[in-house]
């Protein structure tokens, strides 16, 4: 009997030691480049952080292959996103960068867990959590045990927002809900067969059954509402250099049939090269960025509906789905016989990197979840938000970029072959994305922020959804859930008036000396005289000013609110008959420096509208008037006054 005891009491003391226990101020679930910004700034608000990431790799999409960077409009990204980017830039010789390899990528996230010693805790799943009181005390990942007063999901699947009982959504809203106009069932233009794609096995016979990736689904009315997911992919890193490469080699259960349509549709219209049906972005050292583009491409349409509520095992199904389909599609490129010998040719030249991934067979680990769940928060962002017929009040990050979805479904039409759901809609400026799209509604739970799954229809998401803004929300999601700690409140209760402006004096969540940036709409801080006409187009920000016959100037005043040295850029956007030459003075304590950059020198690349020019370093001192004056004097050409940006050395 005492035996039995003993080795009873061994036994639960074994167990009891397995099961790791954490006891943190803020616990945040998914390693996500939002995680990882997320982390870091709880860290630098003094609080007690611990990561959870589900997979073995930081930084989410960032560092999966996206390096070409979505952006919109460089004015939207903030803060520990904008210094991101700027840590990327240092490493690659610029003041910026926004186009990068996934290597370099991943090292600068860890900069930022070494800069803050965070804990993270890698190949670890939710299981289950404890909620008391409309609160989340506790989850449970595996062995681990994590205690925590706030959580912050970033996990691209909202997966800590679902076991958390949080109201979310999956699927497209019908129109008629929010009274949007491009939500739901959406048969448009883009990324679109052209007329004449027969469906079937046999063309002409619709008893020999469908070709592989066509739904027998019927078309739903537009405008209406389903549970159906905009397609996921990879980005997909490839290198052409001869001494980087890992052939690209038949993989296991390879099946041409699969992409039958992709010869369906280049006899219909055969491409010059193979950005003709792969969105090919180039990257440094020879690799690139590989997105969808056309009708058949490395979408994998309609096979990702049950993801977002899958299980792990299943999700991963889903996942090697996908990745054996991708690497079959490059496969057949470079090697059926039906392919044209030029893109066969071409894809020749591409092999994987061997530098890439090596702990992942030089694949990536991170497939692209363009949309899972979304939660249904306090505040939910529309197509008016993004638009600008609803502006909110309590925005803490702004998005810019298209209302995007990539297509849903793959259907017959009139006896073709048509895709549906893709929506590219823009023209709109930077726009503020609410406090109370982050945070549940106060009856859900009161402590669980969600910056990446957060609460916006399938639409107004579309335009949210891109990595730098995932940065932004879940830094102001840090602040916030450590401003709830100090104040004992809610998080539905803080006062947001105090978050904007502890996100606008401490962009770096440190106490170091913030940039200081003057944009031309900014009226209290621009002396604008002379003819300057206002585009909105290609603007940083808002709008920005051309100006070409005449005498013309304007004055960017900064603020200064700390005396130091600080380094002065200009941002040119890309403008047609751009002047050879634009003078700039520089006024610093009563001296009047002349600067100048050519039109040569403004090299604009990637998903951005210009670049900002460096103009030198001045001593700026608080309290004393300084300005930058851009002029057209002497200006053959047109000369454009956007921002000019103070960075303290």
């Amino acid at each position: 009997m005492k035996m039995k005891l003993l080795v009873g009491l061994l036994l639960l003391s074994g167990s009891m030691m397995a099961q790791q226990v954490k006891q943190v101020d803020i616990c945040v679930y998914g390693g996500s480049s939002a995680g990882v910004i997320a982390a870091y700034t709880a860290k630098k608000m003094n609080k007690t952080v611990v990561v959870i990431e589900p997979g073995k790799r930081l930084g989410g999409l960032t560092s999966g292959g996206l390096g070409y960077t979505d952006i919109g409009n460089k004015y939207a990204i903030t803060g520990l996103s904008r210094d991101y980017y700027r840590r990327i830039g240092k490493h690659y010789g610029k003041f910026e960068q926004w186009i990068f390899e996934p290597s370099v990528a991943e090292r600068t996230f860890h900069q930022y867990v070494k800069e803050a010693g965070l804990d993270i805790i890698y190949d670890h799943h939710l299981t289950s959590l404890k909620k008391e009181n409309g609160r989340v005390t506790e989850i449970q990942a595996g062995d681990v045990t994590v205690r925590a007063k706030m959580f912050i999901d970033c996990s691209y699947e909202g997966d800590l927002m679902a076991k958390a009982g949080i109201s979310y959504i999956v699927g497209r809203e019908a129109n008629a809900d929010y009274n949007e106009t491009y939500n739901g069932v959406q048969m448009l233009d883009k990324h679109q067969f052209p007329d004449g794609v027969d469906p079937y096995k046999e063309p002409g016979k619709p008893e020999s059954g469908l070709v592989w990736g066509i739904s027998s689904a019927k078309l739903a009315p537009q405008g209406s509402g389903d549970k159906m997911v905009q397609a996921y992919n990879f980005r997909i890193c490839l290198s052409d250099d001869p001494n980087n490469q890992v052939p690209i080699t038949q993989p296991e259960a390879y099946d041409p049939s699969k992409y039958e349509l992709l010869i369906r549709y280049i006899q219909k219209k055969t491409p010059g090269d193979l950005w003709g049906f792969l969105k090919f972005d180039l990257m440094p050292n020879h690799k690139t960025d590989i997105n969808n583009n056309g009708p058949f491409s490395t979408d994998m349409i309609g096979m990702n509906y049950d993801y977002p509520e899958a299980s792990f095992e299943e999700r991963e199904k889903i996942f090697k789905q996908h990745v054996l389909y991708t690497k079959g599609l490059l496969y057949f490129i470079g090697h059926d016989p039906r392919m044209p010998e030029h893109l066969r040719k071409q894809m020749l030249k591409w092999g994987y990197p061997k530098d890439e991934y090596t702990e992942s067979g030089n694949w990536s680990p991170q497939m692209y979840v363009r949309e899972a769940r979304r939660m249904v928060g306090a505040y939910v962002m529309t197509q008016a938000n993004c638009v600008g017929k609803e502006v909110v009040k309590d925005g803490v990050g702004m998005a810019a970029y298209t209302m995007d979805s990539h297509n849903t479904q793959r259907v017959v039409v009139n006896g073709m072959v048509k895709n549906e759901g893709d929506v590219q809609i823009g023209g709109f400026g930077p726009y503020p994305i609410a406090y109370r799209s982050i945070i549940p509604k106060a009856e859900d739970c009161k402590n669980v922020f969600v910056p990446v799954c957060l609460s916006a229809t399938h639409i107004a998401y579309g335009s949210i959804r891109m990595e730098p803004v995932f940065m932004v929300l879940a830094q102001s999601s840090a602040v916030a859930a450590a401003m709830a700690i100090d104040s004992k409140k809610a998080i539905q209760d803080i006062d947001v008036a105090k978050l904007q402006e502890q996100l606008r004096l401490k962009p770096l969540a440190t106490n170091a000396t913030a940039e200081i940036l003057v944009d031309n709409d900014d009226k209290a801080n621009v002396v604008v005289t002379g003819d300057w006409k206002r585009e909105t187009k290609g603007a940083y920000g808002p709008s920005v000013l051309h100006a070409k016959d005449g005498k013309a100037s304007i004055r960017f005043v900064p603020q200064v609110v700390r005396t130091g040295n600080y380094r002065v850029y200009t941002y040119v956007p890309k403008q047609a008959g751009l002047s050879a030459k634009t003078m700039i003075n520089i006024s610093s304590n009563g001296k009047v420096t002349p600067a100048s950059y050519t039109a040569e020198s403004v090299k604009v690349v990637g998903q951005t509208s210009g670049e900002w020019v460096d103009l030198g370093v001045v001593k700026l001192e608080k309290g004393k008037k300084s300005y930058v004056e851009i002029t057209n004097d002497g200006a053959n050409g047109v000369v454009v006054a956007d921002a000019v940006l103070f960075m303290p050395e």
